[in-house]
């Protein structure tokens, strides 16, 4: 759901102004997502997700541990929306949108090329969407020859010089944070998203704690390592043995408080235990109630762009806290 635009918004979010206190003053202080991280760690077991995804192969080609992961991830979002917020100069913003990057490699080689992707999924996508979604974007940049809108962006920055790089570089990073920034850049920059997820795993290595970039918008950062087998004992005092992978996740803690940190994590966990609930969509998409003048903003036609003359309200698919 887009909403219309009010005077300090940006085009990838909406001023967000409604909140107590202390969380208008933190940005203030905590002038950097350096100042502000956060670091949670946890193993997770990934018995059934792996015993779900061998058992709906058929149905959805293609899905791996992978898309369940970043299905739950947006289903949490949808969820919990405070999560979706970010912070440039020491302004609090409510993205308008999800979408997750990631690095994919070109080969499996130790010199096989990298690039970055950036899909974008609705709010109230399925796993089915993500799978889709996730392996069109996917196939489209894994030739060895392809070159994406991320790659000739850098490519044509980098390879200018070295005093160039620097002013362009730094000229990028005001125009942000002063709301000036060209679309263009935000549209094939990986540092503006609402989620970074790396798999650390996949070179057979536990999960590291990843910085969220000073550029950019990225709130939240997970790290996914290797898979393991673990042997411990469950709550009758039976040894068991089971599959688990370490999850870190780095977070700006200017976004939201240590609970509702805490609640999320919990809806993230629950949702990785009983992916089946990733099939369909939610009951409810939740939207940020701390976003200036909401009810006073006007939908958007999602074919068009265009402001409707019907403005913001709950019921329906929408509610809020």
């Amino acid at each position: 759901m887009l909403l219309s635009r009010k005077h300090g918004d940006r085009p990838d979010g909406y001023r967000v102004t409604n909140v107590e206190g202390v969380f208008l003053l933190i940005p203030y202080i905590m002038k950097t997502r350096v100042d502000s991280q956060v670091y949670w760690e946890d193993d997770v077991e990934i018995t059934k997700i792996e015993e779900f995804v061998r058992a709906h192969q058929e149905d959805l080609p293609g899905l791996s541990l992978y898309h369940v992961i970043i299905a739950a991830a947006l289903r949490t979002y949808s969820q919990r929306p405070y999560l979706n917020r970010f912070v440039v100069d020491s302004k609090m913003y409510a993205r308008n949108h999800f979408c997750v990057s990631m690095m994919i490699k070109r080969g499996l080689t130790v010199g096989g090329e990298e690039t970055l992707i950036k899909p974008e999924f609705p709010l109230d996508a399925t796993l089915g969407d993500v799978v889709e979604g996730f392996n069109k974007i996917v196939a489209e940049n894994k030739a060895v020859d392809s070159v994406n809108g991320t790659d000739k962006t850098v490519t044509g920055i980098g390879s200018l010089p070295h005093g160039l790089v620097k002013f362009v570089v730094n000229t990028l990073m005001f125009m942000d944070r002063k709301n000036c920034m060209p679309k263009m850049i935000h549209k094939v920059s990986p540092f503006h998203t609402a989620f970074f997820i790396t798999n650390i795993g996949s070179v057979g290595i536990e999960p590291i704690y990843h910085h969220i970039y000073e550029f950019g918008t990225t709130s939240v950062f997970l790290a996914i390592g290797k898979k393991k087998t673990v042997i411990t004992t469950d709550s009758d005092g039976t040894i068991v043995k089971k599959r688990v992978m370490g999850f870190k996740i780095v977070g700006d803690e200017r976004i939201c408080d240590g609970h509702y940190y805490a609640e999320s994590a919990r809806i993230f966990m629950k949702l990785l235990r009983k992916p089946e609930k990733l099939l369909t969509p939610p009951d409810k998409v939740y939207v940020d109630d701390a976003i200036k003048g909401l009810y006073d903003r006007y939908l958007l036609d999602p074919e068009t762009g265009k402001k409707t003359k019907e403005k913001f309200s709950t019921g329906g698919k929408y509610a809020i806290h």
